[in-house]
């Protein structure tokens, strides 16, 4: 029965705060400051309803929506404290930019002079100050091109220089890398065919010059960066590939994947832009965001007649860096040494003993523990450190708290290796380890 004239509904419904009323509230209206109207909105009405469905009181909707925007941030992506010791971690992001890379991101976020020149008022190259960053830290190169990844620059690469003709390949680098991704499907996918020569384990440069010919549109090198064939092996260095395809008139390309510039002495074994130009690739293929310690970029270095070829071609257009990119790339060469480097030069001897400072606040073992370089590069090569072993179930409350750890579970311990995470969040990390412990013992068992 609807209630009579001066009596009040029993329906507590009718007890939840309306819409405009919420939103009058100060700190409801000043989650507008770093939320759009919509998402507040929505906040709002979704709150709404779980009152609706007696899920919470009426009087409990003020307290839940201010509770939802206080935990709320623009983007759904959280920072982490990388403590696995995989230095360029593909899951977590891969490279960490450099302090400096980070203010060219917040420089370049508004307008700036990216394709035009302040001095003439006229349009100028697009990208120009990156590409000058790149040929001084790589004198070898004549030319510079950037696009938005290193699968891209790949595809640019051999759309534009083998079209429909055949692409010559050793069997050895027929590489498939993280999610399914192989690289033959994306050469094939370009329109050339792909010509596999020589065995897995073992090419020699016959099976290359016997497959030249007027179908070849060009030989490619990729580096093996995610793994490592070993025993019984044998492959054709670029410098004795050079020649042969020189006298052919058949270019040379080189994928290095991993992204070094110059010669790394803590990787002896890993490929370099400089090394490779200089032994006669005429084209070399790196990756901004792995070992360069830049942002995610497909980096493009050779003779000055190849790039101008790439950079002609209506491919170009589609895969070209954005400003942010090449604000941050240019910040990343011409800075202090990025943060993946200066990781993956570290001490050893330093991180034991920050280690053992840390163990020594909150309990564990100090334990002797290999990190990685990750992201394809320096497959199996192993960087001697060491990490504080915790309580194994500390693993998912540190993955879920703030900040969030991303630690490794292995033979029955929480492992921290603190070889990624800055010195500086030395405190956060304490703070969030107790915390977690306080998690778990509130947690029934």
């Amino acid at each position: 029965m609807p209630p009579q004239p001066g009596e009040e509904s029993s329906d507590p419904r009718r007890r939840i705060p309306r819409t405009d009323h919420l939103l009058a509230h100060p700190d409801i209206a000043g989650a507008a400051q770093t939320l759009s109207e919509r998402v507040v909105i929505g906040i709002v009405h979704a709150t709404q309803d779980r009152a609706r469905t007696g899920e919470i009181t009426p009087e409990q909707v003020q307290g839940e929506v201010l509770s939802a925007l206080g935990d709320r941030r623009a983007t759904s992506s959280r920072p982490v404290l990388n403590a696995t010791g995989v230095i360029v971690h593909t899951n977590l992001g891969r490279a960490p930019l450099s302090d400096a890379a980070r203010t060219a991101l917040q420089d370049a976020a508004g307008y700036t002079d990216v394709e035009f020149d302040l001095v003439t008022g006229a349009r100028s190259r697009r990208g120009a100050g990156a590409r000058a960053a790149l040929l001084a830290a790589c004198p070898e190169a004549e030319d510079a091109l950037v696009v938005n990844n290193g699968a891209a620059a790949l595809l640019l690469a051999l759309t534009a220089l083998a079209g429909t003709g055949e692409v010559v390949l050793s069997r050895g680098e027929l590489i498939e890398i993280g999610a399914g991704f192989r690289l033959p499907d994306l050469i094939t996918s370009t329109g050339a065919s792909l010509r596999e020569v020589g065995t897995t384990n073992r090419t020699h440069l016959a099976d290359y010059t016997g497959a030249l010919g007027a179908a070849t549109g060009c030989v490619l090198r990729i580096h093996t960066s995610n793994y490592r064939v070993i025993g019984f092996t044998s492959e054709v260095g670029l410098s004795e590939l050079a020649g042969p395809c020189r006298e052919a008139g058949i270019p040379l390309i080189a994928d290095l994947g991993s992204g070094l510039l110059a010669p790394e002495p803590h990787l002896p074994g890993e490929p370099d832009a400089a090394t490779a130009l200089r032994e006669g690739a005429e084209l070399v293929i790196a990756s901004g965001d792995k070992l360069l310690g830049g942002p995610q970029a497909g980096i493009l270095l050779g003779r000055a007649p190849v790039i101008a070829r790439l950079a002609r071609h209506p491919l170009a257009r589609a895969v070209r860096a954005d400003k942010l990119t090449l604000a941050a790339l240019e910040a990343t060469l011409t800075g202090p040494v990025p943060p993946v480097l200066a990781v993956l030069r570290q001490d050893p001897d330093a991180q034991r003993a920050r280690t053992e400072r840390l163990a020594g606040l909150l309990g564990g073992r100090v334990l002797a523990h290999e990190g990685r370089v990750g992201g394809g590069g320096g497959a199996e090569v192993p960087l001697p450190g060491w990490a504080l072993a915790l309580e194994p179930e500390l693993a998912a409350p540190l993955r879920i708290g703030d900040p969030a750890v991303v630690a490794t579970v292995r033979d029955g311990d929480c492992l921290l290796d603190l070889r990624c995470v800055p010195v500086s969040e030395d405190e956060r990390l304490v703070r969030a380890v107790t915390t977690a412990r306080a998690v778990l013992a509130q947690t029934p068992r």
